[in-house]
């Protein structure tokens, strides 16, 4: 099994017992999430240390009107590392609203621009900014990874052109049943499933700090929405997931 979206650095456990306790779990494979350049640095070390854990790269939404946003160039460079297998995450998140949002449009096209210049997927993020998010990605010709997916509205746009669509432990939740309806809808080679750890634990660990470990959760929910079985699913997600990040 493979977790496609982990903010490894951020965990209060411990990045390698994160990891340890994921392979007993039979999740051998986890693309750790940078957010901002100090958290891609140090994601690209877990890289480096752990087999298995591959890098995303990217400025968050969130940190658009931080001194980050000014130093694309040296995510540049961080993403010139054979470990780092795609762009992200970077998006929309006008939920939050934590920076303006034409710097989070301007971030998110700059990232966009540099996925595109490095041949590299995106790993998008997307609250509460559907319309927008569709906009500005919609002369981006690379692969899209929406992560985290929680826009059914969003669903139409993402079949239509092609994107990979990745679940997290909210998919899970007991009031969840727009999401699990949405993962019904996303063609067995479009649908991907992540942690988002450490947030986001899944129903049956509701509550605690997530982990790579979990995805298993995820995968079993996703399963038994779709009526498929949980090996099958897995395999499937495996195969999408090396198609989507380029891995081994």
């Amino acid at each position: 099994m493979i977790d496609t979206h982990a903010h490894l650095d951020a965990a209060g456990n411990g990045a390698g017992a994160l990891v340890e306790r994921a392979r007993k779990a039979g999740v051998t494979r986890v693309v750790a999430v940078g957010s901002g350049i100090d958290s891609c640095r140090a994601t690209l070390a877990l890289a480096d240390e752990h087999e298995g854990v591959y890098a995303a790269l990217g400025v968050h939404p969130h940190q658009a009107a931080s001194e980050d946003a000014a130093r694309l160039d040296e995510l540049r460079r961080l993403l010139g590392h054979e470990r780092a297998v795609a762009v992200g995450e970077t998006g929309l998140d006008f939920f939050r609203d934590y920076a303006p949002r034409d710097d989070q449009r301007r971030l998110f096209e700059r990232q966009l621009d540099l996925a595109s210049e490095l041949r590299k997927p995106v790993v998008v993020h997307a609250r509460a900014a559907d319309d927008e998010t569709a906009r500005v990605l919609e002369s981006f010709e690379g692969t899209v990874v929406l992560h985290c997916f929680s826009s059914p509205p969003l669903l139409a746009v993402a079949l239509e052109r092609g994107y990979f669509v990745s679940f997290a432990g909210n998919v899970t939740y007991l009031n969840a049943s727009d999401l699990r309806a949405a993962a019904v809808a996303v063609p067995a080679d479009r649908i991907l499933a992540e942690t988002d750890t450490p947030y986001l634990a899944p129903q049956p660990v509701r509550g605690r700090e997530n982990e790579p470990a979990n995805v298993v959760h995820t995968l079993e929910a996703l399963a038994q929405a779709r009526g498929e079985e949980p090996d099958e699913l897995e395999a499937q997600i495996e195969t999408n997931a090396a198609a989507a990040f380029g891995l081994p």
